[in-house]
């Protein structure tokens, strides 16, 4: 089985940048897998992808260096096993707030004797290898989200469940879980301390922190915090954006075509 890239990246001390695509469009990921991306994560809880168009995401990705990430709908055995089945090399599972979601995120995503996932990686040992099912364990990512307040409260029993890689935050459902709106690039001092302790955690049991930011700064600010890698926007915010500062360039910041401005 071919090695993962990322767990090679992150053994040799550094840190990585992963992209987002919630865009339904096998195109689009392959786009931005040629962007120079470590790895790029295809969202199928927030994302407009169904599995179909998920699976010829992971084949357009798989033609690059890009690593081909995941993010399951919910902590969910028949999808999370389908996918991985279908070549991706990573779940992000959603709302993992205790040690008992965390084993079940690890025994959907692992082989007997660790884990329950059955046996059937129909692409997976095509484009991994023919010996997928020896070493599928120990290269497959399983990663648990960190976004409730309860996950917070249960970090370090969550941190220490066999076969769990790390933790990813997603910023949004954390800050609303801690009482306040949601956003990305947090400035408060309160979600500050706990961003910190998440990174500072996960590195203490010998785990991986991952977390979404908005920006190269932040995602630099988050390196420097000790996170392992960060997630730069999505595909739908870059396009947005990049196309939102043409325009401004041409017609001005306040000015639309019918002249009524923004």
């Amino acid at each position: 089985m071919c090695a993962n890239r990322l767990r090679e990246l992150w053994a040799a001390g550094q840190p990585t940048v992963n992209g987002w695509c919630g865009l339904p469009s096998p195109f689009a990921a392959e786009l931005l897998a040629h962007q120079g991306f470590d790895s790029l994560t295809i969202d199928l809880q927030h994302g407009l992808i169904d599995y179909a168009t998920a699976v010829a995401m992971l084949q357009a990705i798989s033609a690059t260096p890009a690593v081909p990430l995941v993010r399951i709908p919910w902590r969910e055995p028949g999808i999370t096993m389908k996918l991985l089945d279908a070549g991706a090399w990573g779940v992000i599972c959603p709302m993992v707030s205790s040690p008992r979601e965390a084993e079940e995120l690890v025994a959907f995503g692992r082989y007997p004797p660790r884990g329950t996932r059955s046996f059937g990686p129909l692409r997976a040992s095509l484009v991994a290898g023919a010996d997928y099912f020896a070493r599928a364990n120990e290269e497959v990512l399983l990663l648990a989200m960190i976004e409730t307040r309860e996950g917070v409260e249960n970090l370090e029993a969550i941190l220490q469940v066999d076969g769990l890689d790390g933790v990813y935050i997603g910023p949004s459902d954390l800050a609303i879980a801690l009482g306040y709106g949601p956003g990305f690039d947090h400035e408060r001092p309160e979600l500050l301390a706990v961003i910190r302790r998440i990174a500072e955690c996960a590195r203490a049991h010998g785990k991986i922190a991952g977390i979404h930011t908005m920006s190269p700064a932040y995602a630099r600010r988050m390196w420097e915090l000790g996170f392992h890698f960060v997630s730069l926007m999505t595909d739908s915010r870059m396009l947005a954006a990049k196309a939102r500062e043409l325009l401004e360039a041409l017609r001005g910041p306040h000015e639309r075509a019918d002249g009524s401005g923004y």
